[in-house]
């Protein structure tokens, strides 16, 4: 049995993917209510809202825990060597994986006209920044992932043309945009990767608060202080409406309000984007080591342990249902099927994480069992 510190990593993965689930039956089956970033907070009904703001946990706990587990696979090994080979080889592996199997997933195209550079291309870019920079001091590295996680917004207004030789490298690490390859191909740079790296190299720094001899206690306080020390940056940072961030405004409700406060950007992710996601995903964290023997917990550490083998199953899983939909009733919500309101969405859901437990535990119990097959540990 895998011990609480594991566990509490596997299910904190587990909860964020079922919020990305969400978020995927959202975008496939409700596609005539299309989402902007950031979110027009007039115009955008509260339950979408609040249905897509819970997706933002899942790219920066994503991230971060896939450095914390990069430095527990490198303390079982006692190698640095040993995991940054794999890191290079993982990460390599993940940025393929988004330009084939991932985005044939969201499009259907081969060839493929559009490829969508997202969030599995940006773990497998920040895998690869990891592989070279754990070879830095542990202090070296936190102050690394300090600066690119709080002082990439002062780069914001640097922009480069596309006849510039910057351009696309700029596009990769910190611009969203498109890169024009051919006039039959699109690349859509949808995570810059800047501060990602940054995160990645936070979620290495903390790995030694996970170590099997660490003190529990010691790590509830080391992730309650950190947790709400990066809320109490976001409420101050946002509190003064500056840096990084449009400024929010009052709204005629409470709720509008509330939105407009929690209307942050994503692509590249804000300072103020990241303090509340890693806050409140530290807190989880710490919320789920302490209820480490609960139902709840397990089921979700099912989820948090098989991740990549479940993020491909369910985004074919709902291309498969939105086809078959599509065929049998058509067109209802003008050129899409869709459903009429978000509580279908999370009923939908719902449906979806019931069925797709099985499969996803199964392949979870295979790896940990077959440990000799290689290729199994890259999902």
């Amino acid at each position: 049995m895998p011990s609480s510190r594991l566990l509490s990593i596997d299910a904190l993965r587990g909860l964020v993917i079922l919020f990305m689930l969400l978020d995927h039956v959202r975008e496939t089956f409700y596609l005539h209510q299309q989402v902007g970033d950031p979110m027009d907070v007039t115009a955008t009904d509260p339950a979408l809202f609040f249905s897509r703001a819970l997706a933002h946990l899942c790219a920066p706990v994503f991230i971060l825990l896939t450095g914390l587990s990069a430095f527990l696979y490198g303390e079982k090994q006692m190698s640095r060597a040993t995991t940054s080979t794999f890191l290079f080889k993982r990460g390599l592996f993940l940025v393929l994986l988004e330009f084939t199997l991932v985005n044939f997933a969201w499009t259907f195209q081969i060839p493929p006209t559009v490829i969508y550079l997202q969030v599995i291309w940006a773990i497998g870019l920040s895998m690869l920044a990891l592989s070279a920079l754990l070879w830095l001091p542990r202090a070296v590295l936190a102050v690394l992932g300090l600066v690119l996680v709080a002082g990439h917004n002062l780069l914001d207004g640097l922009h480069f043309p596309v006849e510039s030789a910057i351009h696309i490298p700029w596009a990769v690490l910190h611009e969203r945009g498109w890169l024009e390859f051919s006039d039959a191909l699109r690349l859509r740079t949808s995570y810059p990767v800047l501060p990602w790296i940054g995160v990645i190299a936070l979620g290495y720094v903390i790995g030694p608060w996970f170590r099997a001899a660490s003190v529990p206690e010691q790590r509830l306080q080391w992730l309650r202080r950190s947790g709400f020390a990066a809320l109490a940056l976001f409420v101050v940072l946002r509190f003064v409406n500056g840096y990084g961030e449009k400024p929010w405004a009052v709204g005629e409700t409470g709720l509008q309000t509330l939105m407009s406060v929690l209307n942050l950007t994503k692509y590249p992710p804000s300072l103020l984007f990241l303090a509340l996601t890693l806050g409140i995903g530290l807190l989880l964290l710490a919320y789920f080591e302490r209820r480490n023997d609960g139902r709840a917990v397990r089921t979700l550490a099912v989820y948090g342990s098989a991740p990549m083998f479940f993020y491909l199953l369910h985004l074919y899983l709902l291309k498969l249902f939105y086809v078959a939909a599509f065929a049998i009733w058509g067109a209802n919500q003008g050129r899409y099927f869709g459903f009429d309101s978000m509580g279908w969405i999370w009923a939908a859901t719902l449906v979806l994480a019931v069925l797709l437990f099985p499969p996803t535990q199964w392949f979870a119990r295979l790896k940990a069992r077959r440990r000799d097959i290689r290729w199994l540990k890259y999902l």
